[in-house]
């Protein structure tokens, strides 16, 4: 194992590539609701809020 710590101590979680990719499912399912769902549909704030819960929790994502 090298030197590098798997979290680093500062707290610089934007490095993770957890939270790299949680963020890009929040990405991709903001523009997927707002292209292709009807606006004011409940569906669409579901599915961001957990995207975003995913981003926040920082939990990792296995692809």
């Amino acid at each position: 194992m090298n030197n590098e710590e798997l979290i680093p101590r500062r707290g610089n979680y934007r490095k993770l590539i957890s939270y790299q990719k949680s963020e890009t499912v929040f990405d991709i399912t903001y523009y997927f609701c707002h292209k292709y769902l009807n606006r004011g549909d409940r569906t669409i704030d579901q599915m961001i809020q957990a995207a975003r819960s995913g981003k926040q929790n920082k939990q990792i994502i296995f692809f």
